[in-house]
């Protein structure tokens, strides 16, 4: 695992929800489980994770609402103005939990690993086969 800092900030799709953090990233995965396709609304999400008291609100924190999953250790916390996910501690693992996408700022670390394989939907295991458009395609 990586144990040097970052700095980053993020936001949601609003903008309402803002933080910023200077910490070591302690895992960075790719996660195809079936609760994370359902919260993410695609075939994986990804996410960073980041030891407690490393992220700071800025702006927002009264926007933020969060779901536990029943019965499990799955949370995910997001804008109540835009329904963008934002970071989420996640007590169980005593960590923050942070979507990838809501980053401002590039993070300097490529992802640790892709769990939860077998349940990755079939349209997305031959990605790198589909043709590529740096934008809207005509």
């Amino acid at each position: 695992m990586d144990d040097i800092k970052q700095q980053f900030a993020g936001s949601c799709l609003c903008g309402t929800v803002t933080f910023k953090g200077n910490a070591a990233i302690s895992g960075f995965y790719l996660c195809h489980c079936s609760r994370c396709q359902k919260a993410s609304g695609s075939a994986h999400s990804a996410n960073i994770f980041l030891k407690n008291g490393t992220l700071d609100w800025v702006s927002g924190l009264e926007h933020v609402q969060s779901y536990q999953v029943p019965d499990s250790r799955n949370a995910r916390s997001f804008c109540a103005c835009c329904g963008s996910p934002v970071p989420h501690f996640n007590a169980a693992i005593d960590q923050w939990q942070v979507p990838v996408g809501c980053l401002d700022t590039p993070i300097a670390r490529q992802p640790d690993a892709q769990i939860f394989v077998a349940s990755r939907p079939s349209w997305s295991e031959k990605r790198d086969t589909v043709p590529c458009f740096d934008g809207l395609p005509e």
